[in-house]
């Protein structure tokens, strides 16, 4: 069986993400990370690209749409 790398800093994340280090790095499901993937930003979904059938995320937009998470929250 293959092992993967779990990421659990943002070091350890490279530079374009998928769903499965996104729900290893928040400790969400996969599932869940999907949905948010639906969501329009506006309304706090993780914005995200396709490249073809497949969903990223890039580290930059990752990080600053979980600060807007911990802002909105202290607000």
């Amino acid at each position: 069986m293959k092992e993967t790398k779990k990421h659990t800093t943002w070091e350890s994340l490279p530079d374009t993400l998928t769903a499965q280090q996104i729900c290893e790095f928040l400790g969400i499901s996969r599932k869940t990370v999907y949905e948010l993937f639906k969501v329009p930003v506006e309304q706090g979904g993780i914005p995200n690209f396709e490249i073809g059938n497949s969903i990223r995320v890039e580290k930059t937009d990752f990080k600053i749409w979980i600060n807007q998470l911990k802002e909105k929250k202290q607000a």
